[in-house]
């Protein structure tokens, strides 16, 4: 855990967040600057700087996030409309905080 990281605060309970799903690997709760009507963060409780970062021990980590962001889609019931799944990688690939995150984006009328 690094201490001045938000989402490692958020994930160790010292930053109050709404979270609509814990366990022991991961967080998730809505962005505070939402891009969508519907935008969740799918975030490892363990500090992954960005996916530049990752090791070969973290690929379940990946795959834990992918399937936790498809059931989240169903309880936000954008799962039959739609939605996207988005890492952002660095600064220039639109990165801000630097702590591996997954976007669940959807909700859009269509």
């Amino acid at each position: 855990m690094e201490n001045d990281c938000i989402f490692c605060n958020i994930a160790s309970g010292k930053t109050g967040a709404d979270l609509l799903f814990e366990d022991e690997t991961l967080v998730v709760f809505k962005d505070i600057k939402p891009h969508a009507p519907t935008h969740l963060l799918i975030v490892p409780k363990k500090h992954i700087r960005s996916v530049n970062d990752l090791t070969a021990e973290d690929q379940g980590i990946i795959g834990h996030m992918i399937m936790v962001a498809k059931e989240a889609a169903k309880r936000e019931s954008v799962n039959e409309s739609g939605y996207k799944l988005l890492f952002n990688v660095e600064r220039g690939g639109g990165q801000v905080i630097f702590h591996l995150h997954l976007h669940l984006l959807g909700g859009w009328e269509r």
